[in-house]
């Protein structure tokens, strides 16, 4: 998990591919997202790394970020946004963002 406070760290800074899952507890299609997205993590282990936000108790990054919607998982490589999804987001809408950023 990543929170406001350390999200600069976790992501941001972070070298390479970090994949970040938008969440609350209350968002149904969230809990359906979450193994698929803990799958791609232990999948793509040393080269992805992934984090969850909880946009609940961290509104400052989701807001930053624009985050209107749940699910939402943005993918970025070296800091910087490269993918986002939005909505009804299945596996293989992540796996094609993934595909043009995996080695």
């Amino acid at each position: 998990a990543v929170g406001d406070a350390d999200f600069h760290a976790q992501v941001v800074q972070q070298r390479g591919l970090v994949l970040v899952d938008f969440w609350a507890p209350w968002c149904v299609p969230c809990e359906k997202l979450s193994p698929i997205v803990e799958a791609l993590a232990a999948e793509h282990q040393g080269v992805l790394q992934v984090r969850a936000m909880d946009v609940d108790a961290n509104p400052v990054t989701a807001g930053d970020l624009a985050v209107l919607s749940l699910p939402t998982v943005i993918l970025f490589e070296n800091g910087a946004e490269q993918a986002r999804l939005t909505g009804s987001i299945t596996e293989k809408k992540i796996r094609t963002a993934l595909e043009k950023h995996l080695p």
